[in-house]
């Protein structure tokens, strides 16, 4: 397992702010177990939710990883998630939980304000991410969705099973209205192997 704890904490895109904006595409949309000030519906653009990423820590073993979400490049795509507003020293403790490949990115967030029935855009803001790309030694990369749906039906780590964390996710995006069609269709996939 490659432990990115201590490069993250050299990534310190907001010191000196007594506030930041961090924005939960995977687990910390459903899984906020860290103090925040507040919390609001967010996305950001040009980013895909992908389950490309190992899990050797929390959904997984060393032995058999799990598949857990980071986020790729994806021109005109656009990411729903949710926002937090947390103090710096929340980072130290999401730091440890995002260790196993995730760095601290900077990104442009956007909040969603409800109208009736409506979400619109209401303000933009620089906030922060935990992204694993493919140059870290746990991204697993791209896979059919079978494939995929099968690993995480049969991973299960130290934080429980592989298929709670998509299933509570693909919950979690429903809550917000929001459609992921990579989510959906590995949802889908994994009603196979009930």
């Amino acid at each position: 397992m490659f432990d990115t704890t201590a490069l993250n904490q050299q990534r310190n895109f907001f010191d000196g702010h007594t506030d930041i904006w961090l924005f939960g595409y995977g687990s910390l949309i459903w899984k906020a177990d860290f103090a925040y000030l507040e919390r609001q519906p967010a996305y950001i653009t040009g980013w895909a939710r992908r389950f490309w990423q190992g899990s050797h820590d929390h959904r997984g073993t060393p032995d058999a990883p799990g598949r857990v979400a980071t986020l790729i490049r994806a021109q005109g795509e656009v990411c729903h998630g949710m926002a937090y507003r947390i103090t710096p020293d929340v980072l130290a403790p999401l730091d440890v939980r995002e260790k196993n490949g995730y760095l601290r990115e900077k990104v442009p967030l956007t909040f969603l304000a409800q109208r009736g029935n409506v979400q619109a855009a209401k303000a933009t803001t620089e906030g922060l991410i935990y992204l694993a790309t493919e140059d870290n030694p746990a991204f697993l990369g791209e896979a059919s969705l079978d494939d995929i749906a099968h690993q995480i039906a049969h991973s299960h780590g130290p934080s429980g099973s592989n298929k709670a964390y998509l299933l509570n996710l693909a919950q979690a995006l429903r809550e917000l209205g929001t459609d992921d069609a990579h989510v959906f269709a590995i949802e889908e996939q994994l009603h196979r192997y009930q």
